[in-house]
């Protein structure tokens, strides 16, 4: 078994906690949420790649990035890395259904399945599950909350309605 490493970061959506390989992240976690990765893993702020994911994150966070370069390992059913990998193709300040996420992995009655997969995704902000939204227009779950993904959403130039609950511009997808 590969030896995890994890170090902290302090955040606009609270602490996140970076676990990572010598390789590749493994996973980012928010607050105070469980953390199955950490199990076995050691304090290490001299890791390379959780060092490049803080550098990156601090320049999401503060506007100047809109993708991230960084090398993933999140585990997951076949199924799961599809749907994860297809969410690493919406563009910064684009936003998809769960139907057009499932019409993209060739499954286009999936949609339920796929917002099961989102909501198990590991790496949150990086596979950006928050730009994944219901086919009306309207916030659906997050794992991470729903006060996180209207931040995510607005940082990445959305308006969001006064009950946070709906985009308020022109959608940026086409067919829902």
């Amino acid at each position: 078994m590969e030896k995890l490493h994890y170090n902290t970061m302090p955040s606009p959506i609270g602490k996140i906690t970076l676990v990572a390989s010598e390789d590749a992240l493994c996973a980012l976690y928010v607050k105070d949420e469980e953390k199955p990765k950490m199990v076995g893993a050691v304090k290490n702020e001299d890791n390379k790649v959780i060092q490049k994911t803080i550098k990156q994150l601090n320049e999401y966070f503060a506007g100047k990035r809109k993708t991230f370069d960084l090398p993933l390992s999140p585990e997951g059913t076949e199924f799961q890395n599809r749907a994860w990998n297809a969410l690493c193709e919406i563009p910064y300040g684009q936003v998809w259904s769960y139907g057009k996420q499932a019409q993209y992995l060739k499954a286009p009655n999936a949609q339920r399945a796929v917002g099961g997969a989102n909501g198990k995704n590991p790496i949150p902000v990086i596979i950006p599950c928050h730009r994944v939204i219901g086919s009306s227009g309207k916030l659906t779950g997050f794992a991470g909350g729903m006060e996180m993904k209207i931040f995510l959403l607005k940082l990445e130039g959305h308006e969001v309605d006064t009950h946070g609950l709906k985009l308020s511009k022109q959608l940026s997808f086409e067919s829902l």
